[in-house]
């Protein structure tokens, strides 16, 4: 992978005996956040994303159950990701193809993005992808 295309970053955890909180503030992310949308009932076998970000970073959290996430950069580069964690995310910077796969029953991906919603700014085709 590129370097610093794609981190874990832990997100702060206040513990309490009435049950943990974990807060997502200015600083801990390395881009300001204009949208916020998740994922959930996803059927088993099936999958999520198939597509990269020509500018868009996004920030993806397992709030509840787990997914693994497949990760290509445009040089073939490859790894797999398993998110479980609420207090834990995953840093995907642009042009990163991802797919998101084997979500548990009850799983929940939170994605926080830097942007709004832009058609223009999607990579649909992974052939084109790889043309970059």
């Amino acid at each position: 992978m590129y370097k610093n295309s794609i981190k874990i970053i832990e997100i702060p955890k206040i513990k309490d005996a009435r049950g943990n909180l974990s807060v997502l503030e200015k600083g801990i992310l390395p881009f300001a956040f204009k949208r916020v949308y998740y994922l959930y009932d996803v059927p088993s076998g099936t999958y999520r994303g198939g597509h990269a970000h020509k500018e868009q970073q996004e920030f993806l959290i397992a709030v509840s159950g787990s997914f693994n996430v497949l990760l290509e950069d445009i040089t073939g580069n490859k790894t797999k990701i398993t998110l479980n964690k609420p207090n834990q995310g995953l840093l995907i910077s642009s042009m990163i193809w991802r797919e998101l796969e084997d979500f548990s029953s009850g799983a929940i991906c939170l994605v926080v993005a830097s942007d709004v919603y832009k058609e223009e700014d999607y990579i649909r085709d992974f052939e084109e992808f790889k043309s970059f």
